[in-house]
């Protein structure tokens, strides 16, 4: 018997053993479940990605707007109030998005697992298919890099140019400025509005990048994979 993690122990596989009719309802059955993971990933990649779209756009709505203020204001009076106003929405914001972010490619990993173990279905019906998959056939971290960059060894380059990376850039900058604002309205000192706002930006880099890792080693850590089919 082979157990999974997320449930009771499987029956070991018995494709061999099935009739043709068997096999075909099988088939049918894995398809289905295959164009529902495909459904609920592309809709959850949308979603993310008009929130990024949305975040961006306030950002630079909101950047504008002070820089319209600040000549209208000379910088003086209540600029300065209104600056952190205006950066402390944003930040919110930044932070709920970023999470949504970081969610979305845990589940993102999660589809690719469940996607690669169908995969791994269709070839128990008929191992001939294997010739023809570029994707991923075991539901591992091998399998997974596989599915997300079939013809190359999966490097950093694929984290440093995601969306998420670029989201992460965009917030880490965000929560800096808001907090050599704070410092600057509090002190009037550029030095130190400058310094604390640089160290603020990387704590809240790494703790971000930490947080990303963390998560996906969790999930491959709670996911059990089948182990291989006999023969």
């Amino acid at each position: 018997m082979a157990a999974d993690a997320s449930g009771p122990a499987l029956p070991e596989d018995d494709a061999a053993s099935l009739s043709d009719a068997q096999k075909s309802l099988r088939a049918q059955m894995l398809a289905t479940e295959h164009w529902s993971l495909l459904a609920s990933r592309s809709t959850t990649q949308s979603e993310v990605l008009t929130r990024i779209a949305i975040f961006l756009t306030l950002v630079s709505a909101g950047l504008v707007s002070l820089g319209v203020l600040g000549n209208a204001t000379q910088f003086r009076g209540w600029f300065g109030a209104a600056a952190v106003g205006v950066l402390t929405l944003l930040v919110v914001l930044g932070a709920i998005t970023q999470l949504r972010v970081f969610n979305t490619a845990t589940e993102d990993l999660v589809y690719v697992l469940a996607m690669n173990r169908l995969r791994r279905g269709y070839l128990d019906l008929d191992p001939g298919m294997a010739r023809y998959l570029v994707t991923g056939t075991t539901d591992d971290e091998a399998g997974a890099k596989t599915t997300y960059y079939p013809y190359a060894t999966r490097d950093r380059s694929q984290v440093l140019a995601s969306s998420m990376m670029v989201m992460l850039v965009v917030n880490t900058a965000l929560v800096g400025l808001f907090s050599g604002a704070v410092v600057f309205a509090a002190t009037a000192s550029p030095a130190w509005s400058i310094g604390v706002g640089a160290v603020v930006a990387i704590v809240q880099f790494v703790l971000w990048m930490r947080r990303g890792y963390r998560s996906y080693r969790s999930v491959l850590t709670a996911h059990a994979s089948l182990p291989a089919s006999p023969g």
